[in-house]
């Protein structure tokens, strides 16, 4: 790790990477973002809620590609409503994302033109993904107040926080939202509505 001395100045700003203050379904524009995913060259895949797309952003370009979606909410895999988070499966080379509105975990191929998919997992109203690196998918359920872990191809998944009714215990969530699992299989969760980020240890009941 490089050190820093005392007289160590830090900037004070930070620089826009992707969208400006104003928002449309123009490519090099978002209207308000979501869920996040950063690619190993720094590629950003961004969940671009407003305009039902998810939209790919390079490092330095103006605009981004619409990798997912059409600006128009629907129910075909070549559209989305609502998505809130996604993530790239490296191992098919596919997106993953949460398409909330639409009540589902969709997988798409990212080199493919065509609309051909996967629901993976369906009536969950799902906002946040992780996956470890045994590819166990992770899924917050916001209705339900609780997140699961899948293997692909799983449609049940095994419960691993919440499922104790939404409330403030230590047992409970309240609209889970966005996740992080660590090399412990241990899992983040931003409990939105309990205005806190808890952490539950692997096989916590």
């Amino acid at each position: 790790m490089p050190s820093s001395s005392v007289n160590s100045q830090w900037a004070q700003n930070g620089v826009t990477v992707a969208g400006n203050h104003e928002w449309s379904d123009s490519g090099n524009q978002l209207q308000l973002p979501e869920g996040l995913f950063v690619n190993d060259d720094q590629t950003l895949v961004i969940a671009d809620f407003g305009n039902h797309r998810i939209i790919k952003w390079k490092v330095g370009d103006k605009s981004g590609q619409v990798v997912a979606g059409d600006s128009c909410k629907g129910i075909q895999f070549c559209q989305l409503k609502w998505p809130t988070d996604v993530l790239i499966d490296k191992e098919t080379d596919s997106l993953i994302i949460c398409d909330q509105g639409n009540r589902r975990v969709v997988q798409l191929p990212r080199q493919s033109e065509t609309s051909q998919g996967e629901i993976l997992i369906d009536n969950i109203t799902c906002r946040g993904l992780a996956m470890d690196h045994h590819r166990y998918l992770y899924v917050s359920d916001c209705k339900k107040h609780e997140v699961r872990r899948y293997q692909i191809g799983d449609k049940n998944g095994t419960l691993v926080a919440g499922s104790n009714g939404k409330g403030v215990g230590l047992n409970q969530l309240n609209f889970p939202s966005y996740l992080f699992v660590d090399q412990q299989q241990n899992v983040y969760i931003s409990d939105k509505e309990n205005h806190r980020v808890m952490k539950w240890n692997k096989d916590a009941k």
